[in-house]
């Protein structure tokens, strides 16, 4: 039974439960001149919260628990030796089973019978090959009767889950039902259950971002034990050429400072382009606009937000980057005669263009709700003494509402500095160190992306520094947020 299907009966068991619990608090008569403490829908509810939430989290520890256990039983079951004597390292076999494991359930019933656990490998290759299921070079005999072995446990473990949380489901309903009384707290009880559930949501982003944090740290940690922090974050040249095997893999020159300054330059450039527009479409829809306008440019605007980011990237790989290459040619052929391109096609200038436009319904928005947010009374009390209304907004809504602009404009800029398909298309990978926005440069998120890109092991630093990347980009975008949110702080502290 599949997992959707268990708790779609458990939910359906809280659901009677919760009818009946509903029909029973209704029933509840004053005892000794006590009314009932809770009405019928919390009796309801606190019936459901028994039959469902204890079935959800025994099945939720039961899903993490269950191939934990079956990996373990089945790595403890590998021949002495056998595991060496073919090269492979523990994870590898392990996966080499489980895709033996697989591709057994995607054979037919009366085919998958054939495979027993005294099958040589050779004889089940051509069965697996028959049905389009893929088997490693390196499948070895002994492999087959794990195989059997961790799907037979698999299933055992689905049926006596399926059991188990389908009786616990019952069972709690039961309890929640008979347990309602005239005097029974049910409202506590179930406001206590949704106060922890609350605790337990607003705690995912917390623990989430103590998980990032931890292991960035210790894989960084392991990159600075191999590669001196100085010539990291000083260093002038990144060349990380991964080491020839043998030669211990410390070959390269990993320094920051060129991915650092591409992406602050690139930043830079998109923010010039949507600051401006950003802002000035912030102001016209909030100020000058009519309602039935901004119904329906706002909404427009807005779009450009959802178009993928990729997207963006095929139009400045395609459309941007050779416009103002063949721009540039055009001009320099007009001034000396000579048509060669002093604009690159990937640059920083393409790459910040597009980017920029990307920024504009991220700075227009949250713009436009700070400035909406002024006071009214402000602009009355500047309207009433004789200004016009570009005087108002110049010298009284935009400056009251300068502070929230600020930390908007700061929380674009942590979008700008994390973006990285568009660089890799418009701006390219070479991470060069230039004054000059024509020429290509490249981000700390695209390093980031082409160090991990392949099948690879942290165990070297060409590997390990893309967490030493990673951790520098989430200071630096910390420190913005951190830096956006006191401005918030201190402007609501300000004007409420």
């Amino acid at each position: 039974m599949s997992t959707f299907t268990i708790i779609a009966i458990v939910l359906l068991i809280g659901a009677i439960g919760a009818t009946l619990g509903f029909r029973r608090g209704s029933a509840l008569r004053a005892e000794g001149g006590r009314k009932p403490h809770s009405r019928p829908v919390y009796h309801a509810s606190y019936v459901f919260t028994w039959g469902v939430i204890p079935a959800l989290l025994v099945l939720s520890v039961w899903l993490i628990a269950s191939p934990i256990l079956n990996e373990l039983n089945v790595r403890g079951d590998f021949p002495e030796g056998a595991v060496a004597e073919a090269n492979l390292t523990d994870d590898l076999a392990y996966g080499i089973v489980e895709s033996i494991g697989s591709g057994l359930r995607a054979l037919p019933e009366s085919e998958r019978e054939t495979v027993t656990a005294e099958t040589p490998i050779a004889e089940a290759v051509p069965l697996f090959r028959q049905y389009g299921v893929p088997v490693a070079s390196a499948s070895a005999d002994w492999m087959i009767p794990l195989a059997i072995e961790r799907n037979a446990f698999q299933d055992i473990s689905r049926w006596a889950m399926t059991l188990v949380v389908i009786a616990l489901a019952a069972i709690g309903t039961f309890h929640g039902y008979r347990g309602i009384r005239t005097r029974l707290r049910a409202r506590n009880k179930v406001e206590s259950v949704v106060n922890s559930m609350l605790v337990i949501a607003s705690s995912i982003a917390i623990l989430t971002t103590v998980g990032i944090v931890i292991s960035l740290v210790s894989e960084s940690a392991d990159f600075f034990a191999r590669v001196d922090p100085w010539t990291f974050f000083f260093g002038t040249v990144w060349e990380p050429r991964f080491a020839a095997a043998g030669s211990g893999g410390a070959e390269g020159q990993f320094g920051l400072i060129p991915l650092l300054a591409g992406t602050l330059y690139i930043g830079f450039v998109a923010m010039l382009v949507a600051v401006p527009i950003g802002l000035f479409a912030a102001i016209y829809m909030a100020e000058y606009a009519s309602n039935r306008v901004r119904s329906v440019a706002k909404p427009l605007l807005e779009v450009l937000a959802g178009i993928p980011t990729i997207v963006y990237g095929f139009f400045a790989l395609v459309t941007v980057g050779p416009f103002f290459r063949d721009l540039s040619a055009q001009i320099s052929g007009l001034l000396t005669g000579d048509y060669s391109a002093f604009i690159q096609a990937q640059s920083v200038l393409t790459a910040g263009f597009v980017m920029g436009i990307m920024l504009i319904p991220f700075v227009s928005s949250l713009s436009d709700d700070i400035i909406t947010s002024v006071p009214g009374s402000l602009r009355d009390g500047s309207l009433g003494l004789g200004a016009t209304r570009s005087e108002t907004i110049k010298k009284v809504v935009l400056p009251a509402a300068l502070p929230g602009i600020v930390s908007a404009l700061l929380l674009t800029a942590s979008r700008a500095i994390g973006e990285t398909m568009i660089v890799v298309l418009a701006a390219g990978v070479a991470a060069n160190l230039t004054i000059n926005p024509f020429e290509a440069m490249t981000t700390i998120t695209v390093k980031i992306v082409q160090q991990l890109t392949g099948d690879l092991e942290f165990t070297s630093p060409q590997t390990l520094v893309a967490f030493a990347l990673g951790i520098t980009l989430f200071v630096i975008t910390l420190c913005l947020n951190v830096y956006a949110l006191y401005i918030v702080r201190k402007y609501k502290e300000q004007y409420e």
